[in-house]
């Protein structure tokens, strides 16, 4: 099995941009170097780990850590208005009146209810979400084939996002459990290790992973909208928007790249996966309810309260995550091929079908 996955990812068309040319002569095989192969030596050179190898996917994961942890820990305030729209409209009417019924009631330090199971679980989520996609991601295009795996890039990264996220879930149920029982039923506990032991005394194991489905609902689609939104944004951007190709540009440019292709997807993400999302804030305050219990009681247009914070909050978070990620990559010296172009066998086949 690990053979077979180390071949994989030797063959994988996302190794490497660069391709290694050779012919056969009369004095037997000569290697062709043009400057492609001689830019692809060079970037290996300069990097820290060979793409596909364990350490390249451990530090993805790293790199997941830090800016799921991070951006999410960030954004608490906002998180917690948002649930707490979602889960009592009638007391918080719009963002700007939850904050100051927030903060009236418990004062500033009452807005960063919750950090503690936020920090430690998306960090956790963020861990699988980047090391896994990266993972599957390659495996997936092995699979396919590097001609094909162009043809359905976008299947591809939907493939692969999902079922990266559908391990991180796993990960991320109970601290997310945690983390919406604080900040939507007041009174009940104020820190992680005050508020673990009750909802198990209450609910046993299940009071950590009743809302592991609706998280899946929640949180699937919006990591495939998040990693294929981003993946096809970034090449749009770099052929249609930046006026130079991709190796010419500065780390820095490249960075603001990201971070706009980010918050694009961020957009579409929020839209995606808001219903879901307005079901596990209101189930975690609920004992005893389903998903589905919850979808029927709110009603579809109840389901979309808060739509307006958390686009802001998700758009503002997902281009933190991808910039973070991609300075990460940056400052570890990763391998970081560039957005991908059809192979010329392939322009070859759809030029003779009339198709390019």
């Amino acid at each position: 099995m690990f053979q077979s996955t180390l071949d994989i990812v030797k063959n994988s068309s996302y190794r490497s941009p660069f391709f290694r040319a050779h012919c056969e002569g009369a004095e037997g095989p000569k290697s062709l170097v043009p400057s492609r192969t001689i830019a692809a030596a060079s970037a290996a050179q300069g990097d820290s780990c060979e793409f596909g190898s364990t350490k390249y996917f451990l530090l993805c994961g790293w790199g997941g850590i830090l800016s799921c942890g991070i951006t999410h820990t960030g954004v608490v305030p906002l998180d917690l208005v948002k649930c707490r729209l979602q889960v009592d409209a009638a007391k918080y009417k719009n963002l700007f009146h939850g904050f100051k019924v927030t903060v009236a009631e418990e004062g500033v330090r009452g807005l960063a209810k919750g950090w503690a199971p936020t920090f430690f679980g998306y960090s956790m989520q963020g861990a699988c979400k980047f090391g896994f996609y990266e993972f599957f991601k390659v495996i997936y295009s092995g699979v396919l084939g590097e001609e094909n795996s162009y043809l359905w890039r976008t299947s591809l990264y939907l493939a692969a996002s999902a079922s990266a996220e559908f391990i991180a879930d796993i990960a991320l149920s109970p601290m997310e459990a945690v983390k919406v029982k604080i900040q939507t039923s007041p009174g009940f506990a104020n820190t992680l290790r005050e508020a673990v032991p009750k909802m198990y005394a209450e609910e046993g194991m299940n009071a950590f992973f009743k809302s592991l489905v609706p998280l899946w609902c929640r949180q699937i689609p919006y990591t495939m909208m998040k990693f294929a939104c981003f993946e096809r944004t970034l090449e749009m951007l770099y052929k249609y928007v930046v006026p130079k190709p991709r190796s010419e540009c500065s780390k820095g440019e490249q960075l603001v790249v990201t971070f706009a292709a980010g918050y694009i997807a961020g957009v579409f993400c929020a839209i995606v996966s808001h219903p879901a999302d307005t079901v596990v804030s209101k189930l975690n305050q609920e004992k005893g309810a389903t998903a589905i219990d919850v979808a029927r009681k709110l009603g579809f247009a109840a389901m979309w309260k808060g739509l307006g914070p958390r686009i802001i909050m998700i758009g503002t978070l997902t281009a933190a995550q991808w910039f973070i990620y991609d300075f990460v990559k940056v400052a570890l010296r990763m391998p970081r091929p560039p957005p991908p172009e059809m192979q010329e066998s392939l322009k070859k086949k759809l030029a003779a079908q009339g198709k390019l």
